[in-house]
């Protein structure tokens, strides 16, 4: 927690989805001011700023003005969009400095250089930071909830399991105030001065970790098909016990965030046809996955707050077999 003697900066969050406001919740519990600005962004996005206690701005004006840090935590595909909100912001206010804007999203190295250079023909006060986000929104240990991938902060005090981040790029937060505080609080990390290394990072993790999941719902689902899904768990379990338990959760967590995570895996297979040489076939594919999850006509409603279905690894596999027979049908 910050003495009242300490500088601290204002952190912006562009947006507070489950991510962005578990990161506010922790900035905010540990003294840094955070403020968003919800504009344009849906009503269960709006709720969860007021219920983070982050301050609600009325434009993008304001956050560049008031906001020494801003912290970009977005679907895949608002990336670029929420980049250029920022310079359009700055291209009508002059803030009294410089502006670290640290990009986390599940983007290719490519994109994010792309992002970095938007700043830089912009003239814009910008120090841009390349990072990642590996694991799940911060939580307090006393919520009960388990994480995965996580790690604790490095504060004493602290009494949160936050995310990993990986850094790169020529910036850091140590001009900032408290911004070495603030930097220890995120878990950032810095692996590399080059921009695009924290998000090669985030590529190559995820297209184990999420490829993974694509890989379980299409084979349960086709399971579930063949009516030999209840023998499938029989044999992952009696051959792998702790994968299977780890996996069946990682299909019921992914069903809300599913429409994300087609840009994500479409990142994937730009990062690994471009730097790795491979096509991008596979996680092009797997791109198509998590679309049919998206577009199912009952998953589709999910929310990561209000679950009703796709909960269990069974009920995403019927919906899922249901939803592609019906498809087949009206094909044939």
């Amino acid at each position: 927690m910050a003495s009242q003697s300490e500088k601290v900066p204002k952190v912006g969050i562009l947006s507070l989805g489950s991510m962005g406001a578990g990161l506010a919740r922790l900035l905010i519990a540990h003294g840094f001011p955070v403020a968003t600005n919800v504009q344009g962004r849906s009503q269960d996005t709006i709720e969860r700023a007021r219920d983070t206690g982050a301050e609600i701005l009325a434009s993008d004006i304001e956050l560049v003005e008031q906001c020494q840090v801003i912290l970009s935590v977005l679907p895949p595909k608002d990336a670029e969009a929420t980049a250029q909100r920022v310079i359009d912001a700055l291209s009508g206010t002059k803030p009294k400095e410089d502006i670290y804007y640290i990009d986390l999203n599940a983007i290719s190295p490519a994109s994010t250089k792309a992002l970095a250079n938007l700043f830089e023909k912009a003239r814009t006060p910008i120090k841009f930071i390349d990072g990642c986000i590996l694991g799940g929104p911060p939580q307090q240990k006393s919520s009960g909830k388990e994480a995965l991938l996580v790690s604790k902060t490095q504060n004493d005090d602290s009494d949160w399991i936050v995310p990993r981040m990986p850094i790169s790029g020529p910036h850091s937060l140590a001009s900032v105030p408290s911004g070495e505080r603030l930097a220890s609080l995120l878990n950032f990390r810095s692996i590399s001065p080059e921009i695009g290394a924290a998000s090669g990072l985030k590529m190559c993790f995820a297209s184990m970790a999420k490829g993974y999941t694509a890989l379980v719902t299409q084979s349960f689902t086709t399971a579930h098909s063949l009516g030999v899904a209840e023998a499938l768990r029989e044999e992952m379990q009696e051959l792998m016990p702790t994968q299977l338990t780890a996996l069946e959760k990682s299909v019921s967590d992914m069903v809300p965030k599913a429409y994300r995570w087609v840009r994500e895996m479409e990142e994937i297979a730009a990062t690994m046809s471009d730097a790795g040489g491979w096509s991008r076939e596979m996680f092009e594919g797997a791109a198509g996955i998590f679309r049919e999850v998206a577009a199912n006509e009952v998953l589709k409603h999910e929310k990561t707050e209000k679950r009703s279905r796709g909960q269990t690894v069974d009920d995403v596999a019927a919906l899922m077999s249901e939803g592609l027979a019906k498809k087949r049908k009206k094909m044939e």
